[in-house]
């Protein structure tokens, strides 16, 4: 083993600068290469799983909103005792984003809640009915609504009991 002190030099062997041997071959190793191709591949596929539909990610985040919002008006239904409905524009029309998308019916004009999809191009139908009966009775009929964004879909749901969540699609009537 070749060391700094003088006298340690074998004959035959030259050292260059960096006390490495000259002329030894200078890269990478194939399983260094393989193990880089291996991280980048990897990271590849979390990201290309990472990334999602935009459609679907609206989709969702109106179904949440549709959702909260539909928990606060049953909880103001039954605190005032009244009937609200929760009706879904029926008509499909060219002034989507000038016209009133849903509505609640029934609640106070005082804290009026959104009328309007986050995305215009949403669309909602209630299986089964036209609008969603909200209170003011602690148990309602089990109820049903697809939202839907271009090609997806999302199904809200609730038993009567429990509040609205999202649920597995079923069949339209």
């Amino acid at each position: 083993m070749p060391t700094s002190a003088p006298g340690s030099r074998r004959a035959g062997l030259r050292l260059g600068r960096s006390g490495g041997r000259r002329g030894a071959a200078a890269g990478f190793t194939l399983i260094e290469l393989l193990i880089v191709i291996a991280i980048v591949a990897v990271s590849a596929g979390l990201i290309t799983l990472s990334l999602r539909d935009g459609h679907e990610a609206r989709l969702e985040e109106e179904g949440e909103r549709l959702g909260a919002l539909l928990e606060m008006a049953r909880a103001e239904a039954r605190v005032a005792g009244v009937t609200v409905r929760w009706v879904p524009r029926q008509d499909n029309g060219a002034d989507a984003d000038s016209a009133m998308q849903f509505r609640f019916v029934g609640l106070s004009a005082l804290q009026p809640l959104p009328t309007r999809w986050l995305d215009t191009g949403t669309r909602a139908q209630v299986v089964g009915a036209t609008s969603v009966l909200l209170g003011p009775e602690a148990i309602l009929p089990p109820q049903r609504i697809v939202l839907s964004l271009a090609d997806k879909r999302l199904e809200l749901a609730s038993d009567g009991l429990g509040p609205f969540a999202v649920a597995r699609p079923a069949a339209l009537p």
